[in-house]
């Protein structure tokens, strides 16, 4: 089950980097472009090379229609799609000032209770996404500038929502399991400890 559950959770995490890469790609044209589009109608490019200025002026050189609804859609679904991964390797960031001196048995049972309120979290964050979907779609809302319905991207926030819950619930049983067991169901968390 572990191997299916990491095989899911790359995939997403995959996916996640996909579209994080394609979204800086975007923020970075964009920039390039809206910093030409002023270069390009300066007093300087005017004088100096009108005819250049006005031809890529109507080139459409700018910045990219909507780069910040595609970049808000898409980091939903980035943040998203990173969570399960992260929380099957136990790789969230924690301090573990208090807890470090506490015995082994007492850290694993304050981990598998994290896991189960993790897990709870999550469930509620997919299930609101779902309704704030739904609303979305049966309002027809769409974006200002690009006309694309906003629910689409609650849409794909969701996808990474029901992975990140469904791991988190994987994760909380396995930590459960292993305290009640005594045996290792996970391998050692990463910890991120600050």
């Amino acid at each position: 089950m572990y191997n299916v559950i990491h095989n899911l959770a790359r995939l997403c995490a995959l996916a996640g980097g996909v579209a994080l890469s394609a979204l800086i790609l975007i923020t970075c044209v964009s920039i390039i472009g809206r910093s030409l589009n002023s270069l390009l109608h300066s007093d300087f490019a005017q004088a100096l090379l009108p005819d250049v200025s006005r031809f890529l002026i109507d080139l459409g050189v700018g910045p990219v229609n909507g780069d910040f609804e595609i970049v808000e859609a898409g980091m939903a679904f980035a943040v998203f799609a990173f969570i399960p991964l992260c929380q099957l390797h136990g790789a969230h960031a924690s301090v573990d000032i208090f807890t470090s001196r506490l015995p082994q048995t007492v850290k694993q049972s304050l981990i598998a209770v994290i896991e189960i309120i993790f897990a709870i979290t999550l469930i509620i964050i997919a299930v609101q996404l779902f309704a704030g979907m739904q609303s979305k779609r049966s309002s027809g809302q769409s974006t200002l500038l690009l006309q694309y319905p906003l629910w689409w991207a609650y849409a794909c926030s969701l996808l990474g929502a029901i992975m990140a819950a469904v791991v988190a619930v994987y994760v909380a049983a396995a930590r459960v399991i292993e305290l009640v067991s005594g045996r290792q169901m996970l391998p050692a968390e990463l910890d991120a400890n600050h």
